[in-house]
This record gives C-alpha cells, sequence and structure tokens, in this order.
C-alpha cells in the first residue's frame, strides 16, 4: 500500500535568501532518506513561504522493501587457529548476532549474510527527519535559539506538521510534537487548519490566503505587476533576482502603485533603480518597452490586501523619499566640479598597500590602454583620457553610498563635464564584463581600457604573490581574467597574451616581474579559456576537452586566434576523414619519435613505390591550398583530403627500410605530413 507524505515547519519570517534552499534541502533530505533505504517516493513537490516550508511526496510505501544485509570479517588466517574460531571470529559473531558456525566464508574472509524484514515506514520517518535537519543546519552559518530550548534554527520554529496518509507521525523537536494542524496567514487566516491527509495542504492553505507552491506564487506576482504596469500604460522593470526576493518575501501577493515626486527623475535611472529596488524591493516602471524613459511610477508587492490601500501606499512613498532625496542631495554636490578634479584626490586612497594608491593605478593603466590603442590604431588620446578619469567617481558622495555605481556614475559625470562622449562611454563600461553572461564594452577604446584595468590587477596581484586559491579569489582574478579573455575574443582584439602581460606586469611597482610569472600568468588565463571554451555550444556542437588542447599543444597565446582556431577543429571533426587522419598523425608522431628523427629535406628521386609518390604529390597541393588561404577551417577541411593517400602509404610502404638513405627519407615524409597535420592544431590530439 502506498500514501502521500506530508512534512511541514512553521516558522517565524524565515529571511529571503534563505527560503528556497531550506525548501529544497527539506525536499532532497526527505526524498533522499526514502531512497536511501529502499523505498522509491512519487512525485516530489516542494513549498515555501516565509512562515513555511514544506514537502509532499505522493504513492510512498508503507513498508521498506526486506534488506539484504552482508559484513565482511577478518581474513581466514587471522580467524581460525589449529582449525578453531580464534577471539576476533568469535567477536565479529557475536556482532552480527549469530554463532561462529552460521557464518560462512567470501574472498578469503568471514562472510555473513542474512535478509531482514523492511521496516515501516511510520518508523523510518523520524531518522530521515533528523538526518534533513543535519543537513539544513550546514547551508545556515548562523542559526538562532530561542526560549529555555537548546536547539537551533534559523528562526524559531512555531509548529511540525507530518502526515503519512491520514496517520499523524509524531515527529519531536523544537520542543515540539507535530501533528496535523497547520496554521493560513497571519492576519486573514490565522485560525488553526486541521489538514486530514496530504492533498488538503495546498488547497487549505489557498482558502487561508496563503500561495505556497513557489512557481505559482511566483507567476501571479509577475502576472499583478504587469496588469498595474499596463494601467499605467507603463512597462515594468522585472528582474529574476528581484522576483525570486519579492517572491519568498509574501504569502499573498497583492500589486499596489506608488509614485515619488517627478524633480527626482533628474537623476540617473540607474541610481533611482538603486534607491527603489535594491533599498526597497520595489519594481520601476519606464514609460517605453525598451526600458529608456523612466516614469515617477513604481510597483510593489504587499503581504496584505488592506482596507485601506491609500495608508499603505502612503508609507511607501514615505519610505522612498527620504533615500531619493539623498541621492540627489549626493548627484546635485558632485555636479559643483569637474569629473578631473576627483580624480587628484585618487592618491590618498589606496588600491594595495604594496602596489601604491588607486592613483598609481590610474597611471599604470593609462600607460598600458595606450600602448595597447596604438597597437591596434585605435583612438589613444580617448583610450588615455578615459584611463585618466575612469576612478576618478570612487571618491563622489554617489559612489560611496551606492557602490555598485562605480563606473556608471563617472560615464554620467564625465558627460557632464564636457568631455567626449566617446570618453563618457569607455568610463561608463570599462567595468564590463562584470560577470558571464554581461556584454563586453560597446566601443573600441572602452574596450582596451576595460581590458587594461583587468590585465593591471591580473599583473599586480600576481605580482606580490596573491593569486586565487582553490576557495579564495578576493580580489576577482578568475572573473577578470575571463572578462579580458571575453574581450579580446568577442571584441576581436589581436592581442597576444603573453606581450600584453609582460607589459602590465613591467608596470607594478613591487613584487616578482620575471619571464616565469609572465608564464604562470599566461597558463592562469588558458585555464579560464579553457573553462569557458570546453562545453560551449558552437554551431549545434559542443567544444570538447580533446579540440581544446589540440589547440592548447600550437602554444597559442593569443585569445582571438585561439578560438578562431577551435571553430575550425569543431567543424574538422564533423568531416568522415578525421578519425582516421587524427589515428593516422598518432601513429606518424609515435614512429618519428621511435626513430628520432632529426629533419631533412624530402628527396623524390628516393621514392620506390607509387604511395610515397602518390601522399608526397597531395602533401604538396594540400600545402599550396593551404598557403593561399587564412582561413582555418578551409585548411583543415583541405587536410581531410590526405585521408586515402595516408591509408595508402600505410598499408604498402615500410617506413623501416634497410636501406638508410629510403628510410630517412620516408621519415622525412612523415615529418612533413606532421608538420601539414599540426598548420592549425594538433591532430593527434583528436579522437580517432
Amino acid at each position: 500500500m502506498a500514501r502521500d507524505l506530508l512534512l511541514e515547519l512553521g516558522t517565524e519570517d524565515l529571511p529571503a535568501r534563505y527560503v528556497l534552499p531550506l525548501a529544497e534541502a527539506l525536499r532532497g533530505g526527505v526524498a533522499g532518506g526514502l531512497e536511501k533505504r529502499g523505498i522509491a517516493p512519487g512525485e516530489v513537490k516542494l513549498f515555501a513561504t516565509p512562515r513555511r516550508i514544506a514537502v509532499l511526496i505522493a504513492g510512498v510505501a508503507d513498508t521498506q522493501p526486506d534488506q539484504a544485509i552482508e559484513r565482511t570479517g577478518p581474513a581466514l588466517a587471522a580467524a581460525l587457529k589449529d582449525g578453531q574460531p580464534t577471539p576476533a571470529a568469535l567477536g565479529f559473531a557475536k556482532s552480527c548476532g549469530v554463532e561462529f558456525s552460521a557464518l560462512g566464508q567470501k574472498d578469503g574472509k568471514l562472510h555473513f549474510s542474512r535478509t531482514a524484514p523492511g521496516r515501516a515506514t511510520a518508523a523510518l520517518l523520524p531518522e530521515i527527519f533528523e538526518e534533513t535537519l543535519r543537513q539544513m543546519d550546514e547551508l545556515v552559518p548562523k542559526r538562532m535559539r530561542w526560549g529555555s530550548g537548546e536547539e537551533t534554527f534559523v528562526r524559531p520554529v512555531q509548529w511540525i506538521v507530518c502526515l503519512f496518509g491520514s496517520d499523524v507521525i509524531t515527529l519531536q523537536r523544537f520542543g515540539l510534537t507535530a501533528g496535523n494542524t497547520t496554521f493560513g496567514h497571519r492576519f486573514h487566516a490565522p485560525a488553526p487548519i486541521l489538514l486530514k491527509t496530504p492533498a488538503d495542504y495546498a488547497p487549505a492553505l489557498r482558502a487561508a490566503s496563503v500561495w505556497a507552491d513557489v512557481a505559482e506564487r511566483k507567476a501571479e506576482i509577475r502576472k499583478q505587476i504587469e496588469a498595474e504596469a499596463a494601467k499605467l500604460n507603463g512597462h515594468a522593470r522585472i528582474t529574476e533576482d528581484l522576483l525570486d526576493e519579492v517572491t519568498a518575501l509574501v504569502e499573498r501577493p497583492v500589486a499596489i502603485t506608488g509614485h515619488f515626486e517627478e524633480r527626482f527623475l533628474e537623476l540617473p535611472p540607474e541610481v533611482i533603480v538603486a534607491t527603489v529596488e535594491t533599498n526597497q524591493r520595489y519594481f520601476t516602471v519606464f514609460s517605453d518597452a525598451a526600458q529608456t524613459q523612466l516614469t515617477n511610477a513604481f510597483i510593489t508587492i504587499s503581504n496584505i490586501e488592506s482596507r485601506d490601500v491609500a495608508q499603505v501606499i502612503a508609507g511607501n512613498e514615505r519610505v522612498v523619499r527620504p533615500r531619493l532625496t539623498d541621492a540627489l542631495f549626493f548627484w546635485q554636490q558632485d555636479l559643483r566640479q569637474p569629473l578631473a578634479a576627483y580624480g587628484e584626490k585618487l592618491a590618498t586612497v589606496t588600491f594595495q598597500k604594496e602596489l601604491g594608491s588607486t592613483g598609481d593605478k590610474v597611471a599604470r593603466v593609462r600607460a598600458l590602454a595606450g600602448r595597447v590603442a596604438g597597437e591596434l590604431g585605435a583612438d589613444t588620446a580617448t583610450a588615455e583620457r578615459a584611463a585618466a578619469l575612469c576612478k576618478a567617481d570612487l571618491v563622489t558622495k554617489m559612489v560611496y553610498e551606492f557602490p555598485e555605481l562605480q563606473g556608471l556614475m563617472g560615464g554620467y559625470y564625465a558627460a557632464r563635464s564636457g568631455e567626449s562622449a566617446a570618453v563618457a562611454r569607455a568610463i561608463r563600461e570599462h567595468y564590463l564584463p562584470t560577470q558571464q553572461g554581461t556584454p563586453i564594452p560597446s566601443t573600441r577604446e572602452g574596450q582596451i581600457l576595460a581590458l587594461a584595468d583587468k590585465l593591471d590587477t591580473l599583473a599586480g596581484i600576481f605580482a606580490i604573490g596573491q593569486k586565487p586559491t582553490a576557495s579564495k579569489d578576493p580580489f576577482g582574478l578568475r572573473r577578470a581574467a575571463l572578462g579580458a579573455l571575453r574581450i579580446c575574443i568577442e571584441g576581436e582584439l589581436p592581442l597576444d597574451l603573453h606581450a600584453v602581460l609582460k607589459n602590465a606586469l613591467d608596470a607594478q611597482p613591487a613584487g616578482k616581474r620575471d619571464a616565469a610569472l609572465v608564464e604562470e600568468l599566461v597558463e592562469f588565463a588558458m585555464e579560464r579559456l579553457r573553462a569557458w571554451l570546453v562545453g560551449q555550444d558552437i554551431g549545434g556542437h559542443p567544444v570538447t576537452v580533446e579540440m581544446f588542447e589540440s589547440v592548447r599543444a600550437m602554444g597559442i597565446s593569443q585569445p582571438l586566434d585561439f578560438q578562431r582556431r577551435v571553430q575550425a577543429v569543431l567543424a574538422f571533426v564533423a568531416q568522415p576523414a578525421a578519425p582516421n587522419l587524427a589515428a593516422a598523425n598518432k601513429r606518424v608522431r609515435n614512429i618519428l619519435k621511435q626513430a628520432g628523427h632529426a629533419g631533412g629535406a624530402v628527396d623524390p628521386a628516393k621514392f620506390q613505390h607509387d604511395a610515397e609518390r602518390a601522399l608526397h604529390a597531395r602533401l604538396g597541393e594540400v600545402e599550396a591550398q593551404n598557403a593561399r588561404t587564412a582561413d582555418y577551417t578551409a585548411q583543415l577541411v583541405n587536410l581531410a583530403a590526405l585521408r586515402e593517400p595516408v591509408d595508402a602509404f600505410f598499408d604498402g610502404v615500410m617506413v623501416n627500410a634497410d636501406d638508410a638513405g629510403v628510410r630517412a627519407n620516408r621519415l622525412a615524409l612523415l615529418a612533413q605530413l606532421d608538420r601539414a597535420c599540426r598548420s592549425v592544431a594538433d591532430l593527434s590530439q583528436l579522437p580517432g
């Protein structure tokens, strides 16, 4: 017989960031605990609100299957002496609850096996519950203790429900005994709710003004926000992070609209968004779908349906007003002097004690940006001017209050200070990409500035020996390296990592700055490139480790060139000839290695077989074709034509001929083939 199982923990309001993780841990712990004991759960459904986390599992068997118990004891040599059991053997038999004569032997050791009847699921649930609570404790670094008890949880637990079918499982924890009584919305339906079966749970809570299903509640919130925005003829800005957080803050979502004074629209929209969304968890509204024109409306999600909505709106507006007033004050104060004037203060701001001030860093970034711009034929003056001003906003009042707006505010202040649009945009975007999935800077000068900033940080921190560990990366060097790689690749900057990292390292004021460290920096960047490229879908096919390594073996340190070669390899492996040619190249490499081939030119006059002549002729044609194109994909596709002459060569020609001259000539031909197979990537690294 199978029954549904419901387990709910009712709590005081949980922090939003823990609601879903704790609910998932409860679901995983209970379902996993059943599976571990041989009880296959049916559909597993999670519920989570600020006041409860719960799991409902359908079709749970009443008892676990019979359990096969097997134990291995001491080796026979230690278990028997003169044909009699030793103390070790007797002790093992006692631990198994049987006489020594009941033990068997397996693989030279004492062995015990028996089949035990499965236990009732109801009897297993208390231990599963305890295991699950221990797993949940690991999620929360700081837990609360309340009342006179010693037990802890992220917030005080107020009730526990555990229903197996219609039976109550009397779990005991937190000074409570589980029952079949839950509670609805704190204000709209505070009375106890008696549950007869687990299936009653969600409908009973919905009737008590609680949307317990997370996905349903989230969808309802989105729907209500969009409806409110439509009433305003506007478009709400809904980010997944904010939507998830608000979903975890309410049980009964009710969207309401408020407004702030239009005078605050003088502020850059990012400032208003940071104030309204980040600090208040409200949703901003734009007048256009592209979200370029912010309105003075905002939408908030209340946890109650108020009888006097005007009071709720007024309260929300009252909270927003002082923060926007402060922001407007900071904005107006910051604009009293040009951005360049703030840059003068950076000499007093420490970047890193061994690497000097932020002003020192700006000087290094400016020099590196100018050098890279010159190499790429970009606007050197714009790149250097943007670099000189890129950190100046760090000492403004606005960025002090809203650190997440650094760079963005610099762009606004630069434009207000009369700097060119190109300089302002480069400053605004120079922290990009901030994380995987975010865009790179949109202009060449912005890309150069962002690259120089990231490379300077990488070089400086490595120089002073504070490179990332497996668990810590306080300076965000992995993110910086990946950002630099993406800028080179997506911005199509033909830059060599060796060269630019050496330039960045040479400019550092302290630490190790030798060639070995340059190599270490390049290796660090290439590992980030591996993590980014491997598994990436290009043209409908994923990049494999072998594809990456085939290019890595070429010693390529220009990210753009590296990525183009990987794309070519991806196209090549789709060719029918690819596995055969890769296998042949492996064979060629082994032959050359074993022969200790020292090089030499191919002499067609020494050919003795048509297969040698055919391979040499076709190889010459392919090399001539490849010399006429810079397209890596075309070059590798051309190589695929070597499959038949290569196969014919190995079928009909003995490389290690008795005649030393013939042997050397055949090795030279194979060396020529090997060079062709390593013109774009090392084909011997590919499957074949």
